[in-house]
């Protein structure tokens, strides 16, 4: 067996084999869910094996226990070509062990749902595997605990792995692609490169069978890209192809390939966050447009490193990609999650952190330099002193997350934290 690196991701699926019959793992191509899987699992079945697909496709239909009969935990690769097997499953789970039976991958959603009569509730737990965090391909010195800056433990003086702005901007350009992330040069931009005319040859259509025309889907793409960190409507969309490329969509049709990119995680939007507030100022409900990976964003706008560095402004976006990737990252590690806020007076912020027990962090994404972490710290301390504590906790922390730094800080004016990126981990 080919050697294998262990994920943050592995502890979370170890987890819930004692609380779930079977796992869900989902996400996008490439990011290493059957490796994972492989290594946690004592038999699978490769659904879309070349040679078997056509076959495993008719047993699960006729005679499903050709497929899901193996030592537990069984791993189902790509089950979502047969998603006949998911009521299999949960009669397995209800009639079996009913904890850690199987594992499921797949890196779309599948197209005819409804083969799927029931819910999965009680059987099923649905998680999300994104590509490599900074921590995981070596890059964060990890000095940094997020569960510890939860804890209020101090971080000050931690260092970071990398210390200039070009090397992040190789990481965002390369994207945390496992294979890419073993590769130096050139050849570590190749992965991204390669999904992201997979998506505009084939996957954009494959997903549910609505062909969809290659040179359209990258052009929105890039348009998607210029819009990184923003809450652009279809109308926004369209306003941009319009300004930026031959022709535009109708709304529809602009929904109708962002859907397809969610089905198969291309894109991973982030939902907004809705405190409780002192004031009476109006939350905005829009989600934050995303790649999943900041990678794919730089390939379809066809600018590398270099070129990144030429436009900072670019290079901000790009940067708030590869930090909201990273965070949902770590979130997940303490089962998580990943917002923003932007109420109606237009005051923002990035990232808010929020675990199970209530608990969250607040935090805005800059590339560095004083000017921008005064701006970030002022953004972060407005909003805190609208939060109504009398009805929910105040935050854990307030952090500026920068591109590079010296090192880690509190800044004793205001408590603020200052973090480079690659100081940090779960």
């Amino acid at each position: 067996m080919k050697s294998y690196k262990k994920r943050i991701l592995d502890s979370v699926l170890e987890r819930w084999f004692k609380s779930a019959g079977a796992i869900l793992l989902e996400g996008i191509k490439w990011c290493g869910k059957t490796t994972t899987c492989e290594q946690l699992s004592k038999s699978v079945i490769y659904m879309d094996e070349p040679e078997k697909r056509d076959h495993n496709v008719l047993m699960a239909r006729i005679r499903p226990s050709e497929v899901l009969d193996g030592e537990s935990p069984r791993l189902i690769d790509e089950w979502q070509i047969a998603p006949i097997l998911w009521d299999a499953i949960r009669y397995r789970v209800d009639h079996g062990t009913g904890r850690g039976m199987f594992l499921l991958t797949g890196s779309a959603v599948p197209a005819n749902e409804d083969e799927m009569k029931h819910s999965g509730t009680g059987r099923f737990a649905w998680v999300k595997m994104r590509t490599m965090s900074l921590y995981e391909s070596g890059e964060s010195s990890g000095e940094v605990s997020l569960g510890a800056l939860f804890n209020g433990e101090d971080c000050t003086g931690a260092h970071p792995a990398i210390s200039q702005l070009p090397e992040i901007a190789t990481a965002i350009c390369r994207g945390g692609w496992p294979v890419a992330c073993e590769l130096k040069g050139e050849e570590a931009f190749d992965s991204a490169f390669g999904y992201l005319e997979a998506v505009v040859k084939r996957d954009i259509s494959k997903v549910d069978g609505v062909a969809r025309n290659e040179d359209r889907a990258r052009r929105l793409m890039r348009s998607y890209a210029r819009l990184q960190g923003t809450q652009a409507t279809a109308s926004v969309i369209n306003a941009d192809l319009a300004s930026n490329e031959t022709g535009s969509f109708n709304d529809d049709t602009v929904y109708s390939y962002l859907n397809a990119l969610k089905s198969i995680f291309t894109i991973e939007d982030m939902p907004a966050w809705c405190p409780n507030l002192r004031c009476k100022t109006p939350i905005r409900t829009s989600d934050t447009r995303y790649f999943s990976d900041p990678s794919i964003a730089t390939s379809a706008l066809r600018i590398g490193p270099k070129g990144l560095m030429e436009d900072l402004k670019t290079f901000g976006f790009m940067f708030e990609t590869l930090a909201v990737r990273d965070l949902r990252v770590y979130a997940d590690a303490h089962f998580g999650d990943v917002r923003h806020y932007h109420d109606a007076s237009g005051l923002e912020c990035d990232a808010v952190v929020s675990l199970r027990d209530g608990r969250y962090g607040l935090i805005e994404v800059k590339l560095g330099g004083t000017p921008l972490i005064e701006h970030g710290a002022a953004t972060l301390k407005k909003i805190a002193s609208r939060i109504d504590t009398s009805k929910m906790a105040k935050p854990s922390f307030l952090m500026v997350l920068t591109a590079v730094g010296e090192c880690a800080y509190v800044r004793p004016e205001d408590g603020v934290i200052v973090c480079p990126i690659s100081a940090l981990k779960p």
